[in-house]
């Protein structure tokens, strides 16, 4: 998931007026590891739009264990010869190659947007943050990536500073992943009657508000099959509203602390785990879905990490800082689902 990580020490905490110094540029070292790191993450997410449109690739054929070593050996073997097959037939039909790359591409645009937009702000305070992280998800495994992240170096001048760094990530991922999904939309085919729930498909992906809205503006129906396009999208949207979120170090978290402070920081974000971890209740009872669970266990997790200590602790936040704070929280709500997966 995309967030951003703090490194400050507990003990800075002394409260000096803002001072916007230069932040320290990226060595040559540096931008050849983080582009190593997003080279890899573009390979693994095109894997994952090749899985996404790939049909009817044969299963691997494997002989059945025997013996103690074939057990252990089993699902190792099945997962390399999976992978195997899945890159032999991509390149055998180069248009799966083609479709890898425009889902992979478009992820990797709203990923980089939004690590880009805390990446600016730092800069612009003179707060010392690291290039984006990529990281890659093994083939097979999920959208192929695990998110993005920077790492900020420095203290927070200001709750101001805050404010603009935590929000500039998930507004710019949202400014990139609403032409994404209009593409996404416009382009899709109509679910054949095979793909269609009514006819047996297990796994059903929900729609969240901005597609609908995307949907209804242009006449057209979300009965579609997914094409690359409209997952990237999907997942952008999932990733932001995450984010947003008003936990800990989440985007949301930042946002929140710079809006109220400290104390209903810190009551918003509990209150926040025990509905998602609510959600996540309902989710399994009602969808048989456990994605919910994630969202709980890394909520919790966020809960245990200690928010960075502000510099200037009681500048508070103007109005036109106030007015994207609500756009933001419009944006949370055109990006969240409260069960993203449902499984029938």
């Amino acid at each position: 998931m995309s967030e951003s990580v703090q490194a400050i020490p507990p003990f800075i905490d002394l409260p000096v007026p803002e001072a916007r110094g230069r932040a320290a540029r990226p060595s040559a070292r540096e931008w050849r590891k983080h582009a190593t790191l997003l080279l890899l993450t573009a390979l693994t997410t095109t894997f994952a739009g090749i899985m996404l449109v790939s049909e009817a690739v044969p299963e691997p054929v494997m002989r059945e264990p025997v013996g103690l070593l074939d057990y252990l050996f089993y699902i190792p073997e099945f997962y390399l010869r999976a992978v195997a097959g899945y890159a032999s037939h991509a390149f055998a039909h180069p248009s799966l190659l083609a479709q890898g790359g425009m889902f992979a591409g478009a992820l990797l645009a709203i990923l980089a947007a939004h690590e880009a937009g805390h990446y600016v702000a730092c800069r612009h305070y003179g707060v010392d943050a690291t290039l984006p992280f990529f990281i890659p998800a093994p083939p097979l495994f999920l959208a192929g990536t695990f998110g993005a992240f920077i790492k900020i170096k420095s203290p927070i001048p200001s709750r101001r500073a805050l404010f603009d760094i935590g929000v500039a990530g998930p507004l710019a991922g949202f400014v990139v992943a609403l032409p994404i999904a209009i593409i996404g939309i416009l382009t899709a085919h109509p679910a054949t009657p095979e793909l269609a729930p009514e006819a047996g498909q297990m796994i059903i992906f929900g729609d969240p508000l901005l597609l609908q809205l995307i949907a209804r503006t242009f006449g057209t129906s979300l009965n579609i099959q997914i094409n690359p396009f409209y997952f990237a999208a999907w997942i952008g949207l999932l990733v932001t509203s995450l984010n947003l979120m008003p936990v800990g170090q989440l985007d949301g978290g930042h946002a929140t602390y710079s809006l109220f402070g400290k104390r209903l920081h810190s009551w918003l974000g509990r209150i926040a785990f025990v509905v998602m971890a609510t959600l996540a209740v309902l989710g399994w009872m009602w969808h048989s879905s456990p994605s919910g669970f994630l969202y709980a266990v890394l909520l919790a997790v966020m809960l245990r990490v200690r928010h960075p200590q502000v510099t200037n602790d009681r500048e508070p936040l103007d109005r036109p800082r106030v007015l994207i704070a609500i756009l933001t929280l419009l944006v949370f709500v055109l990006s969240f689902l409260p069960f993203p997966i449902k499984i029938y």
